[in-house]
């Protein structure tokens, strides 16, 4: 189980944009990083093509995954979370600091 997926509220915990807070797009595993909406962005100069208009875009570059926290629902603040097998058998991620689950 990951501890960060596709649609968590994250806050960036280091580098340039530290502070900084949003929805995890993408996560990429294999290469240990995450993509978070509107952080992160650098300019791509897109050739145009059939579909779309060339020029000079602005997209999210991906970020890696340690230099993230997942935003605790109660805490309100970027935290540590760790796996935690309920009774019932299914596991879920916890806050390390008020122990709330997180769905």
């Amino acid at each position: 189980m990951r501890k960060i997926r596709k649609g968590d509220r994250v806050e960036v915990i280091a580098g340039e944009h530290k502070g900084r807070r949003g929805e995890v797009l993408r996560v990429l595993p294999k290469e240990e990083r995450v993509i978070v909406q509107g952080v992160n962005l650098v300019k791509v100069h897109q050739r145009r093509s059939r579909f779309s208009d060339g020029g000079i875009i602005e997209r999210e570059a991906p970020l890696h995954i340690s230099n993230v926290a997942l935003i605790c629902p109660r805490c309100d603040k970027g935290r540590r979370v760790g796996v935690v097998v309920r009774e019932d058998g299914r596991k879920v991620r916890q806050c390390k600091k008020c122990g709330e689950f997180i769905e």
